[in-house]
């Protein structure tokens, strides 16, 4: 397989289950995850992503990052191997002055992670249902970064991605101009 199929097999792939196995993910996956994070891409190399984890087996950090999700989405993801928070540094490291791409790079970082996940055969669930607030005071996250997303990984419990249909091209891209 060349790079192409083999970018293209990642892409089509991926998905977001709600089911996982009862296999943990190791500490070596996951750092092997979270490196291809360090390389994205990002406004002026600024990097403003953060996160916060647990793995299943740390039952007492597990459950504090578990008890930010809204109930709908505890339901399924208290199955996940890892729970994680991610959260975006609001200002410029070097001046102070507002990043106003700081989420638009945080979801690239995301967007880093859950190719590198789907290419260890990990998958990634990203989740806006989550309590921010309560995530900023139990995780003791300060007051110049923002949680942005609730992530839960693991292994798929069976090969089965359900077919979610996407937009076509035309609804999503526009040569010139707004055709929206």
């Amino acid at each position: 397989m060349n790079l192409l199929e083999s970018y293209n097999h990642l892409v089509y792939r991926r998905y977001s289950p709600r089911q996982f196995a009862e296999k943990a993910i190791t500490q070596q996956t996951l750092a092997e995850v979270m490196e291809a994070v360090r390389h994205a891409p990002s406004s002026f190399n600024e990097q403003p992503w953060r996160f916060v984890y647990a793995l299943k087996s740390d039952q007492s950090n597990y459950q504090t990052l578990l008890s930010c999700l809204n109930e709908k989405n505890q339901a399924w993801a208290n199955q996940a191997p890892v729970l994680m928070l991610g959260v975006a540094k609001k200002a410029f490291s070097a001046n102070q002055n507002p990043n106003r791409h700081a989420w638009y790079d945080t979801g690239a970082a995301v967007g880093m992670m859950t190719l590198k996940a789907t290419a260890l055969d990990v998958f990634v669930h990203q989740m806006a249902g989550f309590d921010a607030v309560k995530a900023r005071e139990v995780l003791q996250i300060p007051q110049e970064y923002e949680p942005v997303v609730m992530i839960a990984m693991g292994y798929l419990e069976e090969e089965s991605k359900p077919d979610k249909p996407r937009r076509p091209l035309d609804e999503i891209a526009f040569t010139g101009g707004w055709k929206g």
